[in-house]
């Protein structure tokens, strides 16, 4: 456990050139704290504790502005800079070294059952504003540019500019 927060931390100080130090991180970065409640509602919600890890998730949600659903899955060296009003799906799968800016969505375009938010590869960068939605792939090394919206696959390694719909 105290590996992943040291972890957390080191990778906060290299994506932001802001960040000074580890406890200015840990004490002053709403992504860090929000990612690091999403995997306490995350382990709530797949041992089955549903209602527990949606409460926790809103509360964390309050405290933070970055709205995480305890059902998505995160990988490893995940950062969100600036994350006032991100929104991460109940069926998003983000990858190794991914990284979002504030205003990011990750949502769905639909009502149906199962998986239909997307899934982001390893080191991904998507700007502030940008909007992916559906059950899409964003390959992995893409950049998407702010307030993209994203409604459909993207091959790895492609840099994103305009409005997909």
């Amino acid at each position: 456990m105290f590996k992943r927060i040291n972890e957390d931390l080191k990778t906060a100080l290299l994506r932001d050139p802001a960040a000074r130090n580890k406890l200015e991180v840990l004490l002053a970065y709403p992504g860090i704290h929000a990612l690091w409640n999403h995997r306490i509602a995350h382990f709530l919600w797949t041992h089955g504790l549903k209602l527990p890890a949606r409460l926790f998730s809103e509360w964390s949600r309050t405290l933070t502005g970055i709205e995480i659903h305890p059902g998505a899955t995160i990988g490893r060296r995940f950062f969100i800079d600036h994350g006032m009003a991100v929104v991460i799906g109940e069926t998003t799968v983000i990858g190794d070294d991914v990284m979002l800016y504030h205003d990011v969505t990750l949502g769905s375009r639909g009502f149906a059952q199962g998986k239909r938010h997307p899934t982001i590869k390893d080191n991904v960068i998507i700007g502030a504003g940008a909007r992916v939605l559906g059950d899409i792939t964003i390959g992995e090394g893409c950049r998407i540019a702010a307030n993209a919206v994203v409604t459909e696959n993207i091959a790895a390694k492609t840099v994103e500019f305009f409005y997909q719909i």
